[in-house]
Order: structure tokens, then C-alpha cells, then sequence
């Protein structure tokens, strides 16, 4: 949710730190902040709304700085999404101690802070914000002040703290380190380790271009953070040691080249994501599935009996289409749960059952919950992410790569779609295994897994330069509402493509099972409502077109994604959005990118802000 990005070493750490909250903006931005140690004292300069603001800030105030002629090389930045407090300067990260000498960002929510600020000013502390952070700070301090040493002071604190949270923190008392300490599941935090020089950020991409040599923290670690390495203990004392990862993502992948959002840039790289998830998973002579990192014996396939997948926004849509792949092609029952509502129904989930969280980031707080109430009453715990070391990741018995890369833009693109190609992927992975006696069966798991061969090369298709998308924007970006329609597995799309609207362009926009749409969402058409009919050749096909007679039966405006060819729809729909034919299984991965490309040019076109919407954040680590 929120970006945090720290350093310490010998270069200018104003510079880095900068950089970096750059490179994260997508996690929060309406306000920003950096704490510097400038000879034995922190410089604090926070600013509202966009980063360009705190970074002019920060050029301005340079000048009147005791280091001006020399590089502060220590130092904390931090861009926010409010939970407590609005987005103001004196809510903005970092807060310090009363005399000043401890800073401290912070992500997540402190559930009892209200019970520690009380007590904090009945013992005379004045807080300067409206935040729930403000309490970290102030118990620090008043530990160091009783001669706690900073690092058993940040134990002392985070021991007070309910909630999950991501927590940095320097001392003008003790210039020489940084405090970084991971409770729960408020998002990540991962520790670069650098010659002479050591990073922190709440996501890779923030320091990714400094070192790829990363460490990740889990829940309740604490970390201390020198420029020559660091120490890692439990909330106990204990030490402990921690694996380097190498991560292979070129930080050239994180910028935009030639693209003007990186939204635009992310839809266009989805012919190499997806081939990038399929690459080295199947064989395509035999048809078989490998999934180095999620295996399954023969007998515990077998005895699976419920698939529960788990997950958040457009995550819970792919889930959506994921159930139609796990049942067609497994033949394994598949529930689909938000996971922000998953643990509240007491769900029948336990032995000889799964679990599946899907999250791009890994870090999702409502999915991380899901999964870890499905792990308490006995399922298996499996994983659909994107970001390489993350928490669902890492908790899960086994785990299935996105492998899209770097999405920076808020709006989820290539990770939905490389994501169903995962659920494919694990449908014909344990179709394998369940059918393991069947030769029928068996083989047509095998045609299942052949056809991912063709799909790059159809998303591709896609992506060429189209002018319809620009003549729908210009017909329909002053329109207030959307309604979109879809049938069987191409149902999720509907939702999808409704989300991707709301997000970016603002537009009210609604997504319905099109048998549905006589049973009320129909009031609502007339010559104003433009309506996007998902009616691609499947067997569902017939009951699409007779919804769009519908439509225009009341004087609606249809705006159809069909199969290449299809004269009929030609002549009923007022546009078309073509997709080549395909195996209707994967139509969803080919619907998915007119969807996208359509809710892009009308935001464009409205002048909306693609990759930073507003209200939103790339990932949502608190409940």
C-alpha cells in the first residue's frame, strides 16, 4: 500500500531514496516524505500530493543544510495511502520524536494505537499528526530515553503493536544503522545488499537498480542495517539466519521505454509474459505438465476434494475464470472467495482439500488472512504470484509463478491474464495426476495443455495498432455509465472489464451474467447506455446473440468482442472488437485484452491519471 524505500552506505542517500519512492509511487501518492541524518541531526521534508513536489521540496532545502557540499548517507522516504488522518503534510511519513532525534515510516494499521496514544500523553507526548503511525515513534523514543539501545527499543515497541506492520526507523543518537522489522502481513520488506552499502524498500523495484542481491523478512523479524550487511533476530533475541536471493528482473523492465504509461506498456507486454509462464512448464509432444514448484502425489491428487481459491479484485476475477479450468479440465469442485470475506463464514474447508491464493504482489492482507484460516483448519496451501519472494509465496506448501515481471500500474493487466494461464496450467497439471489411470481422459489433458502452444502468438495478434480503440473513445468518453455482458467462463470478463473502467477512467460501469440482465440491470438501457456483449463462438454463443437482440430491441448501443469472421454479429453490434479463434477454454486470456485496451484509451481520453488512480494502490496490505 505504501511505498517505503531506505539506505545506508557512502552515497547520497537523498538520491537513492528519491529514486526509489519513484519507482514505487504506485503504492501510495498522496503525500510523501524523507528523513535524512545531516551531521548528528534528521532533516525532515514531507510533502502533499505527487512526489515531484517533495523532490522540489527537497532540492530547496538542501541548500541551508550542514551538508550541503557533502552527500547525507543515511536516510528513510516513504509515499502514503491514508488510512489514519487525510492526505496532509502533517500526516505525511516520516513523524518524529518530540526533540527530534528518531524518525520512523511505517505500513499497516496499528489496531490498539488509540489505547497507546492515550497513554503516551498522559505521560505529556504532544502528537503532531492525525496518524496511528505517530505511536511508533514516541514508545521508541521514550525506550531510548530509559536507556534502551535502539534496537531492543524497536523490539520493545513492536511487542506493544496489534495489527500487522512494516516498520523503518533511524536515530540521529545512532547514525550508524537503520531499524527494519516486518509483524504480520502488511506487506513486504526486502533488504538489498550492496559493496559497502545496504537498501530497504516495501517491494524490489525500489531498490532493484542498486543490487539484485535481496533478502526478504518474514513476520516478526527485525532486522538491523549497516552499510556493511545486517542482523536478523525474532522478537525473542534470537538470531537468525537468512537466505540471499538473486532476483533476475532487469530494473530496465521497470521504466516505461517508449509507452507513455506504463499500464500501455504492461498490455503490450503480454504476448512475452505469457509465453514466460508456459516456457519450460509443458511438454508439447507428450502434452504433460511441470510445476517444479507445486507437486502433488498421485494419491493426494486423487483425494483431493475441494478446490477454495482465494483472492482480491482483479485477482478474484482470474479465480473466476480459474473455477471453469479447475472443473473442466480436472474435474475438481472449485469455490471462488473474496478474500476479504473468506475467514468471516467459518468456511467448510480441511483435510484432503486446497487452498489456492492468487495475488499479484503476494502481499494482499485479506488474501494472506484467507490463506492462513485455510492452513489453520488443514487444507493444503497453494499459491498463484507475481512477486518473486513474497509472503503467499513463502507461506504456501508450493507456489506457481506469474513470471510477468514488473506491473507498475495500478490497474492489473498482464498478471490477470498470466495468471489464468497458471490456473490452466494447474488444471492440466492435476488432470495428469487424477486421471493418471484413464488413457482417454489422460490424453485430453494432454490437448488441453498442447493448445497454451498457440496462445502468445494470438494475445500478440492483439496488440497491433487499431484505430477503433481511439473512434470508442471519442464516441463514448462522456458517457457516465457502462454496462458489460458475458456467458460462461467469458461471465468473469464482464466483471473484469467493468473493473478495469471504474478504475482508471471513473466511469460507472457494471459487469453481469447476460442471462442476468433481464432480471433488472435491462431498466437501465436506452440510447445512452452503451453495452459491451462478450459473444465470442462458444456454446454459449446463441444465448449472446440473443441478448443483444435485446438490446437494440430498447435502443441500446452494443459494443461486441467476437470471433474473427462472425458476419453475424458484423451486422447486429454497433462495434466490434476482434479476437482470432481460439480453444474456448483460453478465450478468456484473448477477451481480457480488448477489455484492457478499451478501458485505457477512454481514461486517456478523459485525462485521467492511468497509472496512479485515484483512491487506489497497487497493493492493498492492510484490511
Amino acid at each position: 500500500m505504501c511505498g517505503i524505500v531506505g539506505y545506508i552506505g557512502r552515497r547520497d542517500a537523498a538520491t537513492i531514496i528519491l529514486d526509489g519512492l519513484r519507482r514505487l509511487e504506485y503504492r501510495g501518492y498522496d503525500s510523501a516524505g524523507i528523513a535524512l541524518l545531516d551531521d548528528s541531526r534528521i532533516r525532515v521534508e514531507r510533502a502533499v500530493g505527487k512526489l515531484s513536489n517533495l523532490e522540489a521540496q527537497v532540492n530547496r532545502a538542501r541548500s541551508g543544510y550542514a551538508s550541503a557540499n557533502s552527500d547525507m548517507q543515511v536516510g528513510v522516504g516513504h509515499t502514503r495511502w491514508a488510512t489514519h488522518g487525510k492526505p496532509s503534510e502533517r500526516n505525511a511519513h516520516p513523524h518524529t520524536s518530540m526533540d527530534g532525534t528518531v524518525a520512523v515510516v511505517h505500513n499497516g494499521i496499528i489496531e490498539n494505537y488509540a489505547e497507546l496514544k492515550h497513554e503516551l500523553q498522559s505521560e505529556g507526548v504532544v502528537f503532531r499528526s492525525d496518524t496511528d503511525t505517530e505511536v511508533i515513534v514516541h514508545l521508541v523514543d521514550r525506550y531510548m530515553h530509559d536507556g534502551y539501545p535502539m534496537e531492543q527499543a524497536a523490539h520493545a515497541t513492536i511487542r506493544q503493536l496489534r495489527g500487522s506492520q512494516a516498520i523503518v526507523l533511524i536515530s540521529a543518537r545512532e547514525p550508524d544503522k537503520l531499524i527494519a522489522a516486518r509483524i504480520g502481513n502488511a506487506g513486504g520488506v526486502s533488504v538489498g545488499i550492496g559493496e559497502g552499502e545496504t537498501f530497504v524498500a516495501s517491494d524490489i523495484p525500489g531498490i532493484l537498480e542498486h543490487t539484485r542481491r535481496i533478502v526478504f523478512l518474514d513476520s516478526h523479524e527485525v532486522a538491523v542495517l549497516t552499510s556493511t550487511g545486517m542482523t536478523v533476530r525474532k522478537l525473542n533475541g534470537d538470531v537468525i539466519q537468512k537466505d540471499v536471493q538473486t532476483i533476475a528482473w532487469d530494473p530496465v523492465s521497470a521504466e516505461k521505454g517508449e509507452y507513455r504509461h506504463f499500464m500501455q506498456k504492461e498490455i503490450f507486454e503480454q504476448g512475452r509474459a505469457l509465453t514466460d509462464t508456459i516456457r519450460g512448464r509443458v511438454d508439447f509432444d507428450s502434452g504433460e505438465v511441470a510445476l517444479d514448484n507445486l507437486t502433488i502425489s498421485i494419491d493426494d491428487a486423487v483425494r483431493l476434494k475441494r478446490i477454495y481459491t482465494t483472492a482480491c479484485g482483479t485477482s478474484a476475477n482470474s479465480g473466476l475464470v480459474g473455477k471453469f479450468l479447475l472443473e473442466g479440465i480436472a474435474r475438481i469442485p472449485t469455490e471462488v472467495d473474496y478474500g476479504s470475506e473468506f475467514r468471516y463464514r467459518n468456511p467448510l474447508v480441511g483435510k484432503d482439500m486446497a487452498a489456492l491464493g492468487i495475488t499479484q504482489s503476494g502481499e494482499t492482507a485479506d488474501t494472506l488472512a484467507a490463506m492462513t484460516e485455510a492452513r489453520t483448519k488443514g487444507a493444503r496451501l497453494w499459491s498463484i504470484v507475481n512477486s518473486i519472494g513474497s509472503q503467499a509465496e513463502r507461506i504456501a506448501d508450493g507456489s506457481i509463478s506469474m513470471r510477468a515481471g514488473p506491473e507498475i500500474g495500478v490497474a492489473s493487466t498482464k498478471a490477470f491474464t498470466s495468471s489464468i494461464v497458471d490456473q490452466y496450467l494447474l488444471a492440466c497439471y492435476l488432470a495428469q495426476q487424477t486421471m493418471a489411470e484413464h488413457a482417454k481422459l489422460r490424453e485430453q489433458a494432454a490437448a488441453y495443455a498442447r493448445d497454451l502452444a498457440h496462445l502468445p502468438n494470438l494475445v500478440s495478434q492483439l496488440l497491433e495498432p487499431q484505430p477503433i480503440y481511439d473512434d470508442l473513445a471519442n464516441a463514448f468518453h462522456d458517457r457516465r455509465h457502462f454496462l458489460y455482458l458475458g456467458r460462461g467462463i467469458n461471465y468473469p470478463l464482464a466483471l473484469e472489464g467493468a473493473l478495469k473502467l471504474k478504475e482508471i477512467s471513473y466511469i460507472h460501469a457494471e459487469g453481469y451474467p447476460a442471462g442476468e440482465m433481464k432480471h433488472g440491470p435491462i431498466a437501465l438501457i436506452d440510447e445512452e447506455m452503451p453495452v459491451l456483449c462478450i459473444a465470442v463462438r462458444d456454446s454459449v454463443y446463441d444465448k449472446m446473440i440473443s441478448q443483444i437482440e435485446q438490446v437494440k430491441a430498447r435502443n441500446g448501443i452494443v459494443i461486441a468482442v467476437a470471433t474473427e469472421g462472425d458476419s453475424v454479429i458484423e451486422q447486429k453490434a454497433d462495434y466490434v472488437l476482434w479476437i482470432p479463434d481460439a480453444p474456448p477454454l483460453l478465450t478468456p486470456v484473448l477477451t481480457a485484452v480488448p477489455l484492457q485496451r478499451l478501458a485505457y484509451h477512454l481514461a486517456v481520453r478523459r485525462g485521467c491519471d492511468v497509472d496512479q488512480p485515484r483512491n487506489l494502490a497497487k497493493s492493498v496490505t492492510v484490511e
